[in-house]
């Protein structure tokens, strides 16, 4: 099965058979992974890029390193929870993508003279992110499956796409060409938490409330933490408020 922009549209037992595989994880990622220089193709020459715009860049590389790593140890906890061998199976592949990820973000922060990424980054993430961490971990630490899926790949998938796609739009050719690769990662993982979230509420309807609660409570979060990136790196204001909008339709497709 080729790999698709939209699985989240897949039918949930066509996702469930097929999507949540190592045969369809180990598919779609070699066609975007292959001969890959740090995350990026090694045919693509670096810019030199400004004091300034090394700054920008930094800053948002920082808080990307923290939403990934919320992302490495959650998934990686979250293989415990899982109702079932393919929801297990899953996450194992998102834990890789995710350590991925990180490897690839703390590389580009070196390759642009980022001399201590870790002291950077605990010097420049944004409160926001540091807080939607810390309530991710929370719930997967309380065992609270559908909560911690929902936080993980519904909400800070969903922030993480359209934080991407913003930075697309006015980043360096090496690090839009690292972005897209990850964009394609984070559209997997946000269809399996559609599919995961919405099998939940046909099983249980009743989650729907708690569900919702911190839907709205890490909300704020999310949009602070893309906003602030975006803005940081000079993103057009209309283009702020597109994408912002597309993860608040991403979120409320659940119809939460």
């Amino acid at each position: 099965m080729s790999e698709v922009g939209e699985v989240h549209d897949l039918d949930p037992e066509v996702f469930e058979r097929e999507v949540r595989t190592f045969d369809h994880w180990f598919g779609a990622v070699q066609d975007y992974l292959s001969d890959l220089e740090h995350g990026h193709r090694a045919d693509i020459a670096s810019e030199e890029l400004a004091a300034d715009e090394v700054d920008r860049l930094t800053t948002a590389l920082c808080n990307y390193a923290v939403a990934e790593t919320a992302a490495l140890e959650a998934s990686s906890g979250l293989v415990r929870l899982a109702p079932n061998h393919a929801s297990k199976i899953f996450l194992a592949t998102q834990a890789v993508d995710e350590a991925r990820h990180v490897e690839v973000i703390l590389q580009r922060l070196e390759d642009i003279g980022v001399e201590d990424p870790a002291a950077e980054i605990e010097r420049r993430a944004n409160p926001a992110v540091r807080e939607f961490k810390n309530r991710l971990l929370y719930l997967v630490d309380s065992n609270q499956w559908d909560l911690a899926i929902f936080a993980q790949n519904v909400s800070l998938e969903a922030m993480e796409f359209s934080a991407f796609r913003a930075h697309a739009t006015v980043g360096d050719p090496v690090t839009c060409d690292m972005l897209e690769r990850m964009l394609r990662d984070e559209r997997r993982h946000l269809g399996f938490g559609e599919n995961e979230i919405a099998r939940c509420l046909r099983t249980d309807p009743s989650r729907g409330a708690q569900i919702a609660s911190v839907k709205n409570e890490l909300e704020s979060l999310a949009i602070n933490t893309f906003e602030y990136t975006a803005k940081e790196l000079e993103v057009e204001s209309d283009t702020i408020t597109k994408l912002g909008r597309d993860y608040r339709d991403a979120v409320e497709r659940l119809g939460l």
